[in-house]
């Protein structure tokens, strides 16, 4: 049985029998105590809908499954539109919504009942609640009447905007609107990186005002935030050097020069990470965050940090032929299955301390198997505008 059907395993473990997916626990079990949450919803039906574009038994059924819980359960809301953060929560967020849109565009892929239907609506609210065309780039959040849109801008978002964009490029049959999607995926990625990343030395600010001035200091008294952090997030560098190389894969088309700004950003923005990061504090892995002149903040090593480095490195490695990547990629995943591997849930611990126990500052249990899974699918696979793309 192979790391990917372990993971997928316990992945499947997270289905709910009233509807949708639920937060796992460090036992691989449902936590109870926990609301059912969006963005664990939709990103488990996206890594199901990856699962059944490789062949995955069963994986048909668990997509229909999330589909079903973001079109029919209580997490849509049929009243004023959108989706609730959880049903807890009546917060309409970007983050949440971007991975709506990314549930919907892996789904219609894969032709799930509903798959497309989620995507058309899904990618309307994207477009006409969060999408702000003059900046290109999106708002945080609003209240559930969208009458309130929150002062804080933030990149979280942004990033799983671009993510979600080219997703939904990739699945729609409309070439005119694949190339808007695309469009304003390039105008995000632009702002972020070719803008306030290479203008600040490859350290990303992430928090802003509503006119997008940076806030450096933001959150510095919550450091350990799990959406929000004070500093550098180490792991948001990775995933937009290699989210500039899935964009890049989709340039170059109809005569259109592709931006070398693209690869010399990705490589600039992952050096940065990978060289600031590594053991910055003396002990193998990666620090959540830094301060802005490299000092460690948040010291606790997270699961998804190290997934998205060694995504990155063979994202690079694929598109550039460099076998530094490929070593890279090999070190690091050598190192996330030596510490960071639960052989008793098939998953990876999500929280780790500089010394290799168990953490708990930010996370609580093994909550979804979204950025482990696309690392193992992506090992080995073209460099495509989304992973969808890339497995078909």
């Amino acid at each position: 049985m192979t790391d990917l059907d372990r993971l997928l395993d316990f992945a499947a473990r997270s289905r709910l029998a009233d509807g949708g997916f639920g937060y796992l626990g460090d036992d691989g079990r449902v936590l109870p105590d926990r609301p059912v949450e969006t963005w664990i919803v939709a990103r488990m039906t996206h890594v199901f809908g990856l699962a059944q574009l490789i062949g995955r038994s069963g994986a048909d059924e668990l997509v229909r499954h999330g589909v079903a819980a973001l079109t029919e359960g209580p997490l849509h809301d049929r009243e004023h539109g959108g989706w609730r953060a959880s049903t807890e929560d009546d917060t309409k967020a970007a983050y949440v919504h971007a991975f709506v849109v990314l549930a919907g565009s892996t789904s219609a892929v894969v032709g799930a009942d509903g798959g497309r239907e989620l995507l058309d609506e899904a990618l309307t609210t994207w477009q006409t609640r969060f999408w702000d065309d003059e900046e290109g780039l999106a708002v945080e959040e609003w209240d559930r009447a969208w009458t309130t849109c929150a002062d804080y801008r933030g990149i979280n978002a942004n990033m799983h905007g671009v993510e979600a964009m080219l997703a939904a490029a990739d699945a729609v049959a409309d070439e005119e609107t694949a190339g808007r999607l695309r469009s304003q995926a390039m105008r995000c990625a632009e702002r972020v990186v070719h803008g306030w990343a290479k203008a600040h030395d490859w350290r990303l600010p992430e928090h802003f005002t509503p006119d997008w001035t940076p806030l450096p200091d933001y959150n510095r008294d919550r450091p350990a935030d799990p959406f929000r952090p004070f500093g550098v997030t180490i792991g948001h560098q990775f995933e937009w050097a290699r989210l500039a190389l899935h964009l890049r894969a989709t340039q170059g088309h109809n005569g259109r020069s592709v931006p070398e700004w693209l690869l010399d950003d990705a490589v600039a923005l992952f050096d940065a990470a990978a060289t600031r990061g590594w053991a910055a504090d003396g002990h193998d892995g990666f620090p959540y965050t830094l301060d802005w002149d490299d000092r460690p903040v948040v010291g606790a090593r997270m699961h998804w940090v190290l997934c998205e480095a060694i995504a990155a490195a063979t994202v690079l490695a694929a598109a550039t032929g460099k076998q530094r990547y490929r070593d890279l990629a090999l070190r690091w995943r050598e190192h996330g299955e030596a510490v960071f591997a639960d052989p008793a849930t098939g998953s990876w611990h999500h929280e780790l301390t500089p010394t290799g126990e168990v953490g708990t500052g930010t996370w609580t249990g093994q909550p979804d198997a979204y950025h482990l899974a696309q690392m193992l699918l992506l090992e080995g696979r073209p460099v495509r505008g989304s992973v969808a793309a890339a497995l078909r």
